[in-house]
């Protein structure tokens, strides 16, 4: 279970994460990818593969997935879940958009300064 978000964090403006594309944003938790899909959903996932710690942020978006540059693991945006016979889970983050800016939420144990 998901600890509750107690701040909405501005990051970026979404036209600054390109259609089928990803941005990187540092937090104090590490490296997060900002993915955003072809119909403009944005999601969020630490941006390191559990299997060979690709940087899942290089890697291609199709429909709502990504697939790691290293050895092409799929892992869902929505979940983190590795798809197919691949197993693995990447840490996803609660984001949203608002007033075309991107937002992440942070939980009571994550420092606000992300950027």
């Amino acid at each position: 279970m998901r600890a509750p978000i107690t701040d909405w964090v501005d990051v970026c403006s979404l036209l600054d994460i390109p259609s089928q594309g990803s941005r990187i944003v540092k937090t104090p938790e590490g490296c997060l990818a900002l993915f955003k899909t072809t119909a403009g959903e944005v999601f969020a996932l630490n941006d390191e593969c559990p299997h060979k710690q690709g940087p899942l942020s290089q890697g291609m978006v199709h429909d709502k997935f990504v697939t790691c540059p290293l050895h092409s693991w799929v892992f869902s945006l929505e979940t983190g879940e590795a798809q197919g016979a691949d197993v693995g889970r990447v840490e996803t983050k609660p984001v949203r958009v608002k007033d075309g800016r991107v937002e992440l939420g942070l939980t009571a144990n994550t420092d606000s300064k992300a950027a």
